[in-house]
């Protein structure tokens, strides 16, 4: 048996789901926080293993959400086991609570936590919540509680000192995600991407990620399969491109909003901006990883 070394657990995630399952040589593991550029890496190798712009079947189904408890584990494992192509699994959860195989690439996205923030509130509220409760067994919302607002959330979410093993999606959760890979992330299975990398250079970071991943594309068809991960073509396929195929979701084309980097500082106050910074220096010391979980080391 091959198990997680952390078992990470959410309302409606539990990285023990990884407990039992088998690797395959060449298994690809996006690891990211939500909201950090995860569809759209999803997105990315997709394109890069089928070689097409035209996939087979929606990223859900291509590459599924494995510790995600909306879907019962054994029909997810199911769905990887019966998969044929190169198989490309999503998680959200830390590589200290996945298990590592040599024969597995591990690549991790981050993104300006204030920015996965901003595109967090709103996917609040594109959220089925009585979906949701019904999928993961959850009590469902009271609809009368009081929705606070953007600038509100966006700024308490920095400051609130939670359990990052249990609440992976406020501040303290996202950089113990993205320490722990910094610290791998000289492993040779281990890709570190940054989302301002593929808004700066979408094509350069394609094809960096297609030799880490040993994956020859046809050069004849690199501009279409470049053009196919671009941020607005995935939300004019919104249907195929998003992430859920269980209702959870409103509306898939709300699901890709902006996508831009920088959004927060039309929301927060410059006072509100420095009080991240320093929270972010005492959750994480090393002015390195700072820079790089900024985007600055990717301009």
């Amino acid at each position: 048996m091959t198990a997680a070394v952390r078992r990470y657990a959410s309302s409606d995630e539990d990285s023990a789901r990884w407990d039992e399952f088998e690797f395959r040589a060449g298994d690809i593991v996006i690891s990211t926080r939500t909201k950090h550029g995860t569809t759209w890496m999803q997105m990315i190798c997709a394109l890069l293993v089928f070689g097409t712009p035209d996939l087979p079947a929606p990223v859900a189904d291509l590459s599924p959400w494995l510790d995600w408890t909306t879907r019962p584990r054994a029909e997810v494992f199911a769905l990887l086991a019966a998969q044929e192509h190169r198989r490309i699994i999503k998680t959200h959860t830390p590589l200290a609570g996945v298990p590592l195989d040599p024969s597995a690439t591990y690549i991790v996205v981050g993104r300006h936590p204030l920015d996965a923030a901003v595109s967090l509130y709103h996917q609040q509220l594109n959220i089925d919540r009585v979906r949701w409760a019904e999928l993961t067994g959850n009590e469902p919302p009271d609809p009368n509680a009081p929705q606070p607002s953007q600038r509100d959330s966006v700024a308490a979410w920095s400051v609130l000192d939670l359990d990052p093993y249990t609440q992976l999606d406020f501040l303290p959760g996202v950089v113990h995600h993205y320490a722990d890979a910094w610290a791998r992330r000289h492993d040779p299975n281990v890709v570190m991407v940054h989302y301002d990398q593929l808004q700066a250079d979408l094509d350069g970071t394609m094809a960096h990620l297609a030799a880490r991943l040993a994956l020859d594309v046809d050069e004849t068809t690199w501009p279409d399969l470049v053009g196919a991960a671009g941020f607005d073509a995935m939300r004019d396929r919104a249907e195929d491109a998003v992430p859920d195929r269980s209702g959870v979701l409103r509306s898939s084309r709300a699901f890709f909003r902006t996508g831009r980097s920088g959004g927060f500082r039309d929301v927060l106050s410059e006072a509100e901006i420095a009080q991240f910074e320093t929270r972010l220096a005492d959750l994480a010391p090393d002015p390195e990883f700072r820079e790089w979980l900024l985007g600055g080391a990717t301009r």
